[in-house]
Formats: structure tokens, C-alpha cells, sequence
């Protein structure tokens, strides 16, 4: 199945704005509220996921229909594609750990935690039920892993910006990230109308 320029240009926009895979989708949310304290380190996640779920959304593709659907192993493809994120964030934390020695300090427990990150396994499932192609999946990881990283810088600047507001005991910390979260949520759904 060949995409043209407007379906991939489409999925870029509904991936990314449109249904958020955090905001809308609610998937990978624990790197979304652990990692937003600075928006530094919100970019690094971000950059990490973004590689990440680009690169295992086109090997999974690749793996999904040269393998799994030549020998009709489809059932597999699960275990096969947390195989491929986990050796792929393996592969990020070492880079990160001999490139950016800081941001692999900075990201701390969170960065394995990519490995779990079920937004990444999500992309690939949904990948497969829509029957995209490898390009068209590959598109679809890329903006969706850019609708990650958008939507937690954004909470990550916005948490900057509270830390110096007054709130009442009951909301400080948590409480207060929540509902920023869910009115980030809400603004989200103003895009439905692009498509």
C-alpha cells in the first residue's frame, strides 16, 4: 500500500496535534508527569522518544511484514516488538550514557523506562491495525513521539512557571501537575477541527 503526500501529511497532523498519544490517548504518561519538572530535560525525553519510537516503529514494519506475516506469526507480534523497543532503548541509553553524560544523569530511571513506555509498544500495535505501510508507519512513530514531546515540554514550562505561584496546601505538587494536565487535555481537542 503506497502513501501519497496528503495521507502522510495527514497522519503527521492526527498523530501529533489531533489524538496526542498523552492528551488524548493517555499513553506514556508516567515519563509525561515524571520528567516535566525542567524543560531541559523534558527536550531530552522528548529526543529520546522520539528516536526511539521513529526507529522501532520502522523495524517493527520491516520485521512485521518480511517475517511475522511471511511465516504467518502475526499472533507474535507483541512479544516480537517489546524485543525491539527494549534492545533499541538499550541501544539509546548507551549512546546517552557516553555522549550526554548529563542528560543520561538528568533522565535517571526514566530513561529505561522507555522500555516500558507503552506509547512506544502502542505506536506499533496501531501501526499494525491500520494497516500502514512501513513509510506511513514510520510517519505515524515520528509524530506521534513529536505529539509526546510537544505536550511535555509544554507541561514542563508550565510547571517552571507554577513553582513560583501561591496555591492552596490541598493542590501543591501532584494535584496541581493533574489538572494542568487535564486543561492541556481539554486544549488538545481544540485540533479535532484541522481534520
Amino acid at each position: 500500500m503506497t502513501s501519497s503526500v496528503k495521507e502522510l501529511l495527514i497522519i503527521l497532523i492526527s498523530s501529533s496535534l489531533v489524538s496526542n498519544v498523552v492528551l488524548s490517548q493517555f499513553l506514556g504518561l508516567c515519563p509525561f508527569l515524571g520528567v516535566s519538572k525542567k524543560t531541559n530535560t523534558a527536550a531530552g525525553m522528548g529526543t529520546a522518544v522520539i528516536f526511539v519510537i521513529t526507529l522501532a516503529s520502522a523495524v517493527s514494519g520491516i520485521i512485521y511484514k518480511y517475517i511475522l506475516q511471511k511465516f504467518h506469526v502475526e499472533y507474535l507480534q507483541t512479544i516480537v516488538f517489546i524485543l525491539v523497543i527494549a534492545a533499541l532503548v538499550q541501544f539509546v541509553e548507551m549512546f546517552l550514557r557516553k555522549a550526554i553524560p548529563s542528560l543520561y544523569e538528568a533522565l535517571g530511571v526514566y530513561l529505561p523506562l522507555i522500555t516500558t513506555n507503552c506509547a512506544v509498544l502502542g505506536v506499533a500495535l496501531t501501526n499494525v491495525q491500520k494497516e500502514y505501510g512501513i513509510l506511513a508507519g514510520i510517519v505515524n512513530g515520528f509524530a506521534t513521539a513529536v505529539g509526546f514531546t510537544i505536550s511535555i515540554i509544554i507541561l514542563a514550562g508550565l510547571r517552571e512557571k507554577m513553582e513560583h505561584n501561591d496555591f492552596p496546601e490541598s493542590f501543591k505538587g501532584m494535584p496541581a501537575v493533574l489538572l494542568t494536565a487535564g486543561l492541556m487535555a481539554i486544549a488538545f481537542c481544540g485540533f479535532s477541527g484541522l481534520l
